[in-house]
């Protein structure tokens, strides 16, 4: 009977032990680590091809991978002025102003239009095989030779601005299936020929994220079999002259989104 008190004593003791513990291991009991999210960028980023746009000109959606992620993961703020068009310089020059040492993550897709994306398209699409050819050796050797300095300084430049940030890169995907796709489609030739373009820029962007400490989470394993010319296609084709050969709101949610989940959890 005397040793009641202290049995009663030290069961209370354990139990508020036993809750501590618990409410440090068991995952959503502890309090929510804060993420402040900046989402830069091209228009693989700012959402082209999903749609409905903002009113800011640089085509934002919201149904692009950034406020998607951002909304499922209840961040602490979200900056999205990732834009349309843009390349290194405009990252550089204008985008990396909404970072400060206050900011946890950054994302970003750049690099595609410094290597003239539009162009090697339009020649691709509307032009002879020769003048594909052309467009995709001269891009690739663009990818190779001089974007490498611009994404070093690009990452340089968001390293400096977010010292505290973890910073992703997100790659593209290989636009085209090269299984038959009807008369009207561009040939097996110089879809085959494009994705091989997109494979050089994604190995160049890769070696470029992983000398800057960055995390590369690539694009093309999640959108395999969903190019153009497949029966599921999450790219658009010609179905708009500034939305082609864009993701759309599935490429975005299905591809781009499962890609950023990988490597953040």
């Amino acid at each position: 009977m005397p040793h009641r008190p202290l049995a009663r004593a030290l069961a209370a003791l354990v139990a508020l032990l036993t809750a501590t513990l618990g409410a440090l291991l068991v995952p959503g009991t502890a309090q929510a680590a804060t993420v402040n999210y900046v989402a830069l960028g091209d228009s693989y980023s700012s959402g082209v091809g999903a749609g409905p746009y903002d009113w800011s000109g640089c085509l934002r959606s919201q149904k692009s991978y950034a406020p998607l992620w951002a909304a499922a993961h209840g961040v602490t703020s979200f900056s999205f002025p990732a834009c349309g068009g843009a390349v290194t310089a405009d990252v550089i020059n204008d985008q990396v102003n909404a970072l400060s040492t206050g900011t946890t993550m950054v994302t970003i897709t750049i690099g595609g239009n410094d290597a003239g994306f539009a162009d090697v398209i339009t020649s691709c699409r509307f032009g002879s095989t020769s003048s594909c050819t052309n467009a995709v050796n001269g891009a690739k050797a663009f990818a190779t030779s001089t974007l490498p300095g611009r994404l070093d300084a690009t990452y340089a430049a968001i390293r400096d601005r977010a010292p505290n940030a973890r910073l992703i890169v997100l790659g593209y995907p290989r636009l085209f299936e090269t299984t038959s796709c009807g008369w009207l489609a561009m040939s097996t030739y110089k879809r085959t020929i494009l994705n091989e373009a997109a494979d050089v820029l994604a190995s160049v962007t890769s070696a470029r994220a992983a000398a800057a400490g960055a995390t590369f989470a690539d694009t093309r394993p999640t959108f395999a079999g969903h190019g153009v010319c497949a029966a599921d296609p999450w790219i658009r084709d010609v179905s708009g002259v500034i939305e082609a050969y864009h993701p759309d709101a599935d490429g975005y949610r299905y591809g781009y989104l499962p890609a950023l989940n990988a490597v953040t959890g």
